[in-house]
């Protein structure tokens, strides 16, 4: 991808995996119940860190957490936690961990585990279709508003953790819910193009 392009000012020119990402993935309208958990699950694990830490771990995570498959995590035993505490590859936070865990749980406790469950009850809370923004520079853009307040509640009835309003935009952002790249970013109007 060429570097000349305008992008959004997150992606840092001294940060290539961070272009790559904003270039190719963040903001595009996802609909794959197993990629949509795994992001969330992510977007879990940066509480309190960068985001560029977690991309960086990201393949080390898939392994670690068998393909962020909800059935195999779920059934998680002590000595699983103990392996995923003793890898250096991933955030060794134990109430990540934990949280990752239980939230493999409440996935199959809100889905029965059938395809397309969690991509529709996701979606719901914005109307199946994304939200398209038109922000000027990256200082306009929330760190949470209503609905991401909203689907954190939800979430979190539905017994998933580290799913805040805050770690729930950033979840809508990165999975598509929300076309947040600003205006002038030569993303805005390809993603805007993928509709929902």
């Amino acid at each position: 991808m060429p570097t000349d392009l305008v992008r959004c000012a997150w992606t840092g020119i001294q940060h290539p995996e961070y272009r790559a990402y904003h270039d190719t993935e963040w903001g595009v309208p996802t609909h794959d119940d197993r990629a949509l958990f795994e992001l969330l699950c992510l977007e879990g694990a940066q509480a309190g860190l960068s985001w560029l830490t977690i991309l960086r771990r990201r393949e080390t995570y898939r392994a670690a957490f068998d393909g962020f498959d909800p059935a195999r995590m779920a059934a998680y035993t002590d000595a699983d936690r103990s392996r995923l505490l003793a890898d250096a590859g991933i955030i060794r936070n134990r109430a990540k961990v934990d949280a990752f865990i239980g939230n493999a749980r409440a996935y199959l406790a809100l889905t029965d585990n059938a395809a397309g469950v969690f991509d529709a009850w996701l979606w719901e809370f914005v109307d199946r279709a994304p939200v398209q923004n038109a922000w000027r520079s990256m200082d306009d853009v929330p760190a949470e508003t209503s609905v991401s307040r909203e689907l954190s509640g939800e979430l979190r009835r539905a017994g998933f953790s580290f799913v805040g309003p805050t770690i729930c935009y950033a979840f809508m952002q990165s999975a598509g819910l929300v076309n947040d790249h600003v205006v002038s970013c030569f993303r805005h109007p390809e993603v805007a193009a993928l509709g929902g």
